[in-house]
């Protein structure tokens, strides 16, 4: 099997996937499709899909992907009980004399909502909707408020606890005992998800602290763009008696992680009580909104899990048509040996992130070049932590980018969809610097999770 019929098997599936079918659905039926027809070709031996079973009880019986329902339930709740609203209410009227200020509240908050929700949409469309509005009646570009608000949004692939980092971070960990299997080390190292939400802090604090500058420059040197807003005073109790929650609840959970003291999914289920716990406090959950918290949880998790179910076939499909023996003969014979190979992966990972979301290509695209690009050396927390900020930054990247299709639903008419364009472009060449420093300069993201082991 010289792999041709797995690479026409990928083309369909992402072919399908721009008709916007079902993703579960879609990478399933079409894998399936494909063997039972190769099947009767003589062309695919069917004992592949004999280890089915035993992957999708492997998926449901898998402890670290417990930490997926649970963050996904923590976010929402905090999204749904206005903590978030009332929080960037109070950054506003903090920042908002100064210039630049709303857009200083926005990073900031969209930090925060990013370390909480760990989802992409929710946090573009939380912010679109909560400060887009205030930004443009303070008189700020709309091409600098637009941005600001997309560039901040996607920081929930890159600040933990994020769930794109959970199911790298699971992904990765098999693909790195694999090829060390493959290697013939027979006693592997692990790479856990909570190595990889370490190795993500100083890049993900490195990103935030950019966009800042680029806010605060801007302000300073283009006054009308982002000038200060007339705000009503704001005590110290209520800007403590705002922010203290979400922090220290955020801080509870990655501080349990880095410290030893819980697993992320011992971590995550913490996380989840405690936003229930500080909905309650707040008054701001009730029965009907607390019913709807658990449905839309309820939702994205039996998403995800589909999705991983979808994959496995694929995976086994792709496995059985010889597609991993040709993308491993790919590389090994590719000029540039290993950067050539990871830049061609980071390339086609960019392009896809176009079509497809991060849920996808954690499941479909890492599992295929994990492998081999870790036996060929690649450090495995590096790798995942490069994959994040790379889709991260295909999320802002015009004219598909999901960050801004996701702000352009919510936004006012007024606001052209060139501006949206026009304003993620500054934050793209950030994301872009950073991936680059992290390229040149890999313990930027491999130091402090080796330092604290």
């Amino acid at each position: 099997m010289d792999g041709t019929i797995a690479l026409y098997l990928f083309a369909c599936i992402c072919l399908l996937l721009m008709f916007g079918f079902p993703v579960a659905f879609t990478l399933a039926g079409t894998s399936l499709a494909f063997a039972a027809v190769a099947v009767i070709a003589g062309h695919f031996d069917p004992a592949f899909l004999s280890a089915l079973p035993a992957r999708i009880f492997g998926t449901v019986n898998n402890d670290t992907l417990i930490a997926v329902p649970l963050f996904i339930l923590m976010g929402v709740v905090l999204e749904k009980s206005r903590i978030a609203a009332q929080l960037l209410g109070t950054m506003s009227r903090s920042f908002g004399a100064f210039p630049g200020g709303l857009g200083i509240a926005v990073i900031l908050v969209g930090m925060l909502l990013a370390a909480s929700t760990g989802i992409v949409g929710a946090t573009v469309v939380t912010m679109g909707l909560l400060s887009l509005p205030s930004m443009l009646k303070g008189g700020y570009d709309p091409a600098l408020a637009a941005g600001t608000i997309c560039a901040t949004g996607t920081l929930g692939q890159i600040i933990p606890p994020s769930i794109a980092l959970v199911l790298l971070g699971d992904v990765l960990s098999n693909a790195y005992q694999q090829a060390q299997l493959n290697a013939g080390i027979f006693n592997p190292e692990t790479v856990s998800v909570g190595d990889l939400f370490v190795g993500a802090l100083l890049p993900g604090l490195l990103l935030v602290s950019l966009y800042l500058l680029y806010v605060i420059a801007v302000a300073h040197l283009h006054p009308h763009r982002a000038p200060n807003v007339a705000t009503e005073p704001v005590s110290a109790t209520e800007i403590l008696s705002s922010l203290a929650p979400p922090l220290v609840l955020i801080s509870i959970v990655l501080g349990s992680i880095l410290a030893g003291a819980a697993t992320p999914t011992e971590a995550a289920g913490v996380g989840a009580t405690g936003a229930l716990l500080l909905a309650w406090v707040k008054r701001e959950m009730p029965l009907a909104r607390l019913r709807e918290a658990v449905i839309d949880s309820m939702k994205v998790t039996c998403m995800v899990f589909m999705i991983l179910i979808g994959a496995a076939v694929f995976s086994l499909v792709f496995r059985g048509f010889g597609g991993e023996d040709l993308i491993h003969h790919w590389f090994d014979n590719m000029p540039g040996g290993l950067f050539g190979a990871t830049m061609i992966v980071m390339l086609v990972i960019f392009l896809l992130g176009f079509i497809l979301d991060f849920i996808e290509i954690t499941f479909v695209v890492v599992p295929i070049v994990g492998p081999v690009l870790l036996m060929m050396g690649v450090d495995p927390i590096w790798l995942g932590i490069m994959i994040a900020i790379n889709l991260q930054t295909s999320f802002l990247t015009p004219p598909f980018g999901f960050a801004l299709f996701y702000l352009r639903g919510v936004a006012p008419p007024a606001l052209h969809t060139s501006a949206i364009y026009r304003g993620v472009i500054p934050f793209i060449l950030i994301q872009l610097l950073v991936l680059a420093t992290l390229w040149a300069w890999p313990p930027l993201a491999t130091w402090l999770p080796a330092a604290l082991k």
